[in-house]
Order: structure tokens, then sequence, then C-alpha cells
């Protein structure tokens, strides 16, 4: 079970980095497209600033390169391996699940990125 205090509980709910307790997106639905990727400007529990930097997200894109790889293999090895699918319809299954996944991965990227930065304080999370 994922608790806090752990990054990668941080990295899959979207939450501060160094408290845990607030989700860092305006919505926490990222399917809602106007909203994938808006983002409170500081966390209301311990204050601490999202973005670092300007562009500090920018490095986020080499993440995300790295996690859409991981679903394009996970698609191929579904579909030509386990489906028996061919060639065609493996490359249009990789396609179509890149393009749905695309605003998970995009937050999922995020989220790695800006944790590879700051790390839980104990002390900032609510009892």
């Amino acid at each position: 079970m994922l608790k806090k205090g752990n990054k990668l509980y941080s990295i899959l709910t979207g939450s501060c980095p160094k408290c845990h307790e607030e989700s860092m997106y305006i919505n926490k639905n990222a399917y809602i497209i106007s909203d994938t990727l808006k983002m409170h400007e500081r966390c209301s529990n311990c204050n601490t600033k999202y973005k670092i930097e300007p562009s500090f997200f920018y490095g986020s894109m080499y993440v995300s390169y790295a996690i859409s790889i991981a679903f394009a293999v996970a698609a191929f090895i579904i579909s030509f391996i386990f489906l028996s699918a061919n060639i065609n319809t493996t490359f249009i299954s990789i396609i179509i699940t890149l393009v749905v996944f695309l605003p998970v991965i995009s937050r999922l990227s995020r989220n790695i990125w800006i944790n590879l930065f700051m790390n839980f304080d104990k002390s900032l999370a609510k009892k």
C-alpha cells in the first residue's frame, strides 16, 4: 500500500512533493484537456512553490519520452505477442495507446520531474 512519505505516493497521486497533502493540479482529472497541465502556484499546506524557476517543467519532456516508450512497448507486447495481431494493427494500437494516455503521461512525467528535485518533509505533513 502506498503511504505518505514515499516518493512513489507523490508521483502516482500528483500530490505536493514536500508534504503530500494537496494535489499539485487544479483539476485532479487529467482527461479534462483544458486543465491537464494547469497547476497551483504553491501548496496551500506547506507553501512549496511548484515552478522552481521559469520553464522548470521543460525537463519533464525527457521523462515523458521514456514513459511514452514504456507505454509503446507495453502496447506492442500486448497486441503483437499476446493477441497475435499483424504488424499494421500493432502499429495502430501503439498510436491509439499513446494518444489515449497522453494526459496521464504528461502529468506522470511532471510528477517524476519535480520529485527528482524535492523530498518529503515529515514536519510539513498533517498528522
